[in-house]
């Protein structure tokens, strides 16, 4: 984003934070409807240009918010939304990207007010394993010949009674909008989830199943090197014949055994 964006995003993340200050159902709530407004925006171009629209006053723009989305949103939702869309924004994009990272944001509020974000952030990893290891799952979810309806109607059927509600509502919103990698999408979800509970996300693939004392033990080890709190995420690959690589971020500590070939092959050549 550029700084325009960037410090309206901030407000507006503020205004969500003040918002939620219920229960956990306020938060759901909010998350909820915020992407019901990003489903609106996205069909209607006319209405998110003119609610980013700088040329207009801010005050007109929160008045058109909500005449459109009044009595049809919460009190909560209302006031994140006028918030956002008063804010003059690079992009009229930008606006809507917001909307869509406060509407997750406000679901994983829900999902940690109920003791549930390590679970919700656990599901989300494993679904972008699960459409990484299957290439038709992964081909219709991306399809764009497909409505979103068709691909949430998919998901439901897939995931209904066996992940959270909440990891199900947040997969459907994010395969309905995606027009990349979806495996990506379900990543930076998980990624979201841990960030707000203060950690980072170590993506591991090792050549076997690491076991729980192993799992812990590379964690402590990370933690030390980042100085912050780590969660692990493994992946088996056994195509690196023994040991791990480890991504965080854009950093990448390879101690696989392919790794290690690959490193001598370059030092001999």
């Amino acid at each position: 984003m550029y700084a325009a964006s960037r410090e309206a995003s901030s407000r507006a993340r503020e205004a969500l934070s003040a918002a939620l200050t219920g229960s956990d159902s306020v938060a759901a709530t909010t998350g909820s409807e915020l992407f019901a407004v990003v489903a609106v925006l996205d069909d209607q171009r006319s209405l998110r240009v003119a609610l980013a629209d700088k040329s207009v006053s801010s005050s007109a723009r929160a008045e058109l918010a909500e005449r459109v989305f009044g009595g049809k949103i919460s009190a909560a939702t209302t006031a994140v939304l006028t918030t956002a869309v008063a804010q003059d924004w690079s992009r009229t994009r930008d606006l809507v990207d917001t909307l869509v990272l406060l509407g997750r944001e406000a679901l994983l509020r829900a999902a940690a007010d109920r003791g549930r974000i390590d679970a919700v952030e656990d599901e989300l990893f494993r679904l972008g394993r699960i459409v990484e290891d299957n290439p038709n799952l992964e081909q219709a979810l991306a399809d764009r010949g497909k409505t979103a309806a068709d691909k949430r109607s998919l998901l439901q059927r897939l995931l209904t009674g066996k992940v959270e509600d909440i990891t199900l509502q947040l997969a459907e919103q994010a395969v309905g909008r995606a027009h990349g990698d979806i495996g990506i999408v379900f990543d930076e979800l998980s990624d979201l989830a841990a960030s707000l509970r203060k950690q980072i996300v170590a993506h591991v693939r090792a050549a076997t199943a690491l076991t729980p004392q192993q799992r812990e033990h590379l964690a402590a080890s990370l933690q030390r090197i980042y100085d912050k709190p780590v969660t692990v995420h493994v992946q088996v690959d056994p195509a690196l014949l023994a040991g791990v690589v480890v991504r965080i971020g854009d950093d990448v500590i390879d101690g696989s055994a392919v790794g290690r070939l690959q490193r001598l092959r370059q030092s001999l050549g």
